[in-house]
């Protein structure tokens, strides 16, 4: 009995921890993509947009969150 409890628990993380880990790991792509963009085809010809919110503030602080996730999902105990 003791042998079936123990190759029972195969795999590292829970089915929670695995759904955690991958809303994080969209949270990251989210502010990756909400970080590109911005520049210009013609090199000579300057635009502010790289500038903005959204690149500057808010991308970077989406993809922190999204490390945040990331990490709760490796360190929740399910058993708790």
């Amino acid at each position: 009995m003791k042998n079936d409890e123990q190759h029972k628990s195969d795999f590292l993380f829970d089915k929670v921890n695995y759904k955690i880990l991958l809303i994080g790991i969209a949270v990251i792509a989210l502010g990756f993509i909400l970080m590109s963009g911005g520049g210009s085809d013609d090199p000579k010809v300057w635009n502010d947009e790289i500038f903005s919110f959204r690149r500057i503030r808010l991308a970077p602080t989406v993809v922190l969150i999204g490390f945040g996730i990331t990490i709760y999902s490796i360190f929740k105990n399910p058993k708790k």
